[in-house]
């Protein structure tokens, strides 16, 4: 009887390592980087969460006694600005920029336009059909970290049907390579859930102001228990990061009606927080694209600015910001689009401080 022929090797996936950390979980009562320190001037302090609104107002010393004066909603803006034909514009005064909420012309308090230290989560799509582009992308995300500044600080998510910190806070690329060997793909893909979880991460857990998730990911959501929505809104009452999407929308196995949707939600979700969505046509573009992420964060203008109205106020509070100068045509200003105040209360904690459950 002639010998039986085996069937052709199927490739497989090396083992993945154990993970060192549990499930990421969304906070259900999330509180701001415990870094705040409200002595500090506009622009000054380090600790305050990104973006972050302070209603603290202004404390003034006379014959001993400390005074609180007014509920002043501190707004800080990261902005990139780029003229008609696309290019990178990095050269403008304070006086280029108007700023506006709700309609009405705010004064512009603070003005930096400097290389500033970032506190970065890079979240990658671990989902099953994520397993012949990961090499490219595992590449990418480290050659991002390694051109970004150097006092940066990331940590690492891969998310499916779960999201996992792989990595958390380090500036190390071998500590993130390391990281990037416990992703194992397989799954569906809960991007929104991960995006709510990292940004909660985020609020209690960077050491730097200025703050944001960059997405790398090849599909549309199928397994988060929050919406799209919910998401955004989520990162807007937390004064939460600048996201930027890497959507790996080719090949056969994305259909033209999930690209189409997959592409939509990446690019709301980084149009309304401030980021920026790319699409790249195949692989090989990806680490260029990453290069581009790592210098428009690290060329945006820092703006901060006094609310004009009360926090008391609440509600969803729109921003626009427009800048203009000599010598440039149509130039176009990227920040995040809005954000709800958080209401002054006389028993508040202090900024930093938990809440109790």
């Amino acid at each position: 009887m002639a010998a039986q022929t085996a069937p052709p090797a199927q490739p497989q996936q090396p083992p993945a390592q154990t993970r060192p950390m549990p499930p990421l979980t969304v906070d259900s009562d999330p509180v701001p980087s415990p870094d705040s320190d409200t002595t500090k001037g506009p622009l000054q302090n380090p600790g305050q969460a990104a973006g972050s609104g302070s209603n603290n107002g202004t404390i003034t010393r006379q014959d001993g006694h400390f005074t609180l004066h007014a509920n002043a909603y501190e707004v800080r803006l990261n902005a990139s600005v780029v003229d008609s034909s696309g290019h990178t514009v990095d050269s403008l005064p304070e006086d280029a920029f108007h700023v506006y909420e709700d309609g009405v012309a705010q004064e512009i308090r603070g003005f930096k336009h400097e290389d500033l230290p970032v506190s970065l989560g890079i979240l990658i799509d671990s989902s099953g059909s994520m397993y012949e582009k990961s090499a490219a992308v595992n590449e990418a995300s480290l050659d991002l970290v390694k051109l970004s500044n150097p006092l940066d600080e990331a940590f690492l998510v891969d998310f499916s049907s779960e999201a996992y910190i792989d990595q958390d806070f380090t500036n190390s690329i071998a500590k993130l390579q390391q990281g990037l060997a416990y992703i194992h793909t397989s799954g569906g893909t809960a991007l929104y859930d991960a995006v709510v979880a990292s940004a909660d991460y985020l609020s209690k857990n960077a050491k730097h102001p200025k703050q944001v998730l960059l997405i790398v990911t090849d599909g549309e959501d199928n397994a988060s228990s929050a919406s799209l929505e919910s998401a955004i809104r989520r990162v807007q009452d937390l004064d939460g990061p600048a996201i930027y999407c890497i959507g790996l929308l080719f090949g056969d196995d994305v259909s033209r009606s999930e690209a189409k949707h997959a592409r939509e939600v990446l690019q709301e979700l980084a149009q309304q927080t401030g980021g920026q969505a790319y699409f790249p046509k195949s692989l090989k573009d990806v680490d260029g694209l990453t290069r581009e992420v790592a210098q428009d964060i690290r060329t945006q203008y820092t703006i901060e600015y006094h609310s004009s109205k009360s926090p008391a106020l609440g509600g969803y509070r729109q921003i626009h910001v427009e800048a203009k100068a000599k010598g440039f045509h149509g130039l176009q200003v990227r920040t995040r689009t809005g954000y709800f105040p958080k209401p002054a209360s006389s028993d508040a904690p202090a900024p930093g401080t938990p809440a109790s459950k």
